[in-house]
């Protein structure tokens, strides 16, 4: 592993991971946060989606009818186990994405241990204005940070 180059963020969710799959995938604008820090458009209109298939499109919609800001494409979809994505926020340029992965484990009691790592942070440059000017460290951790503020809003939706 290249230093810098990936957070991890691990949450224990109250349900078997064929449901903590379905609740991250299928009710992901419910639990991902709202405004400008968590979504492309910012305000309470904006839906979240993941298409549920491998070359599906991790995507953000303001509205119904509005314009579509795609996020990622999903590259691998085995439910109840494992989900990953490719990641791009609207400031990357053609080429620059990195990669969000999402394990699902059973854990005691018929809960699920689920595990986000995103990763691929090596690759786009120091200097990149998603950066915000930040070193290395500061930057992953205020990644786990956000990454965090979003698993715990999951983790507390209810089946």
């Amino acid at each position: 592993m290249i230093p810098g180059d990936q957070c991890r963020v691990t949450v224990s969710v109250d349900a078997p991971p064929a449901e903590a799959f379905r609740l991250f995938t299928e009710e992901v604008d419910l639990w991902w946060r709202r405004g400008p820090q968590y979504r492309h458009f910012g305000g309470d209109l904006a839906l979240v989606a993941i298409e549920p298939r491998e070359g599906g499109r991790v995507f953000e919609q303001l509205g119904a009818e509005g314009p579509v800001h795609v996020l990622g494409e999903v590259r691998a979809w085995q439910p109840g186990e494992r989900l990953v994505f490719s990641w791009r926020l609207a400031n990357f340029a053609p080429g620059e994405s990195t990669e969000v992965e999402v394990l699902f484990a059973p854990a005691a009691e018929g809960r699920t241990r689920v595990t986000v790592t995103h990763r691929g942070w090596a690759a786009i440059r120091a200097d990149h204005p998603v950066r915000h000017g930040q070193a290395v460290a500061a930057f992953i951790g205020g990644m786990g940070r956000w990454w965090g503020d979003q698993m715990a809003a999951y983790r507390l939706l209810r089946r």
